[in-house]
Parts: C-alpha cells; structure tokens; sequence
C-alpha cells in the first residue's frame, strides 16, 4: 500500500497546516499517511473507498481522513477537490482541543463524510485561499494566522453540516442526494421528488447540475452506473 509522508507536502518541518488541490483528483490506489487531512469535493463525482467502505461523493462532500484510514479514489469524472493537511489535532502552537471539533468515533462508527451547501463551500474557498496566501510565512504571526483560519474553517464546517443546517434549498438538495443513494434502483419521479423535498422542479435541476455538473437523469444514471454489480456498490456514508 502506498504511504504519503508529510515531508513531501508540507512546505516546513514546523508547518502546521499545508494545503494541497487535486483539480482534477485522478483515480488514485489505496493509500495511508502520516498526517491527517480534510478533503473538500469542490465538483465532479467518484468513489471514495473509505477503510473498504465505498461512499459516492459529490460537490459539498468533505471527508475527513485520519493518519491511520487508508482511501482511495475510482470511477472518478471530473472530481476536483482541495486537500487542507494538518500533521495532528493536538500539533498545533496556537490551538488547543481541536478534537472537539472534529468528527468522533462512537462505538467503531466513525462519521468520517459530511455535506455542506454551494454557498458554504464558496466561504470554504475563501478560508482555504487565505491559508494558500500565506504558506511561504513562517514567521510567529503567520502561523498563528494560518491556525486561526484552520479553526474558523472547523468552526464552518461543523456548524454548516447537513444536519444543522437544513432551513433552504440548498441544504434541502443535500436531503435530495442522500436520498437518491438509497432509492438509485427505484423508479425516479423527479416532480414528485422535488415536492417530497420542497424544491420547486426548476431549483431542483439548476442546483443539482451546479453541485454535480450533471442534469438530474443523467447524475441518477451515472448513480446507478457506479453502484452496478461491476462496480464497487457505494452506500451512502453517515453524517453529522
């Protein structure tokens, strides 16, 4: 199995944080690292095998993968994502009790995929962008800027997550996704799915080709493409 080591990606030894873009992320084999990392889907769609757990992924997804997961990537179709290292919740200079913030495992489950709307992921690029301005600073004030970011980026995504954040359209789309992972094999009627979630037909086309790239049939199609015997079979991973 490949091993990604920090060494290659962070641009210092005392660098906490490094930010590395996939755009676009190709298929990519079975892999672990020495550092943690938060993936952001930027667009595009594709498998992410997840310690042997396969999960669809689309715009809005953000996963976070810990230095002992091990993941890959296939079936992948324009999949653009922004990778935010960081070496360990507890190896920050600035920060403290990050754990708190992330993602726990409870009882062997680990709720490691989340989802968040277009105009969180907008705030997301910004948050990403400023760290990206100032990796070459190694200076105090630097550093204690790029951990204020990552904290505000945390702060973001836990209080943007599906299941806080479910009053628009937007996050109403995210219901919309989750549910056709688990109704791909169904026969689809797309009016009356946007009334089951309170989309009008039209809001429901133009934000799901926004978030996917793909008009509604055809990201149903590709659903059930890669969830086809041939395929790995995806199942729709937990949210927090």
């Amino acid at each position: 199995m490949t091993v990604l080591h920090s060494v290659d990606f962070f641009p210092s030894g005392n660098a906490s944080v490094a930010i590395e873009p996939r755009l676009p992320q190709a298929d990519f084999p079975e892999h672990h690292h020495d550092f943690h990392e938060i993936v952001i889907v930027e667009h595009g769609t594709g498998i992410h095998v997840f310690n042997g757990q396969p999960y669809t992924i689309t715009g809005g997804t953000v996963c976070f993968v810990r230095d002992h997961d091990r993941h890959l990537y296939e079936h992948t179709d324009n999949l653009c994502l922004t990778n935010v290292l960081y070496r360990s919740p507890d190896r920050f200079q600035f920060l403290a009790g990050l754990n708190q913030l992330l993602p726990q495992e409870l009882d062997g489950q680990y709720p490691s995929h989340w989802r968040v709307n277009h105009s969180v992921l907008q705030q997301v690029r910004q948050l990403v962008a400023q760290m990206e301005q100032q990796e070459g600073e190694n200076d105090l004030p630097s550093t204690a800027s790029r951990e204020i970011l990552f904290m505000q980026l945390l702060l973001l995504l836990r209080k943007s997550s599906l299941q806080e954040n479910l009053e628009n359209s937007a996050s109403r789309l995210n219901l919309l996704l989750a549910w056709l992972e688990d109704h791909f094999a169904d026969e689809v009627n797309w009016d009356a799915v946007a009334d089951q979630f309170s989309l009008s037909l039209r809001t429901l086309h133009r934000q799901l080709k926004q978030q996917t790239g793909l008009t509604p049939q055809r990201y149903l199609n590709r659903l059930r493409l890669m969830k086809s015997p041939t395929s790995a079979t995806p199942q729709r991973g937990q949210r927090y």
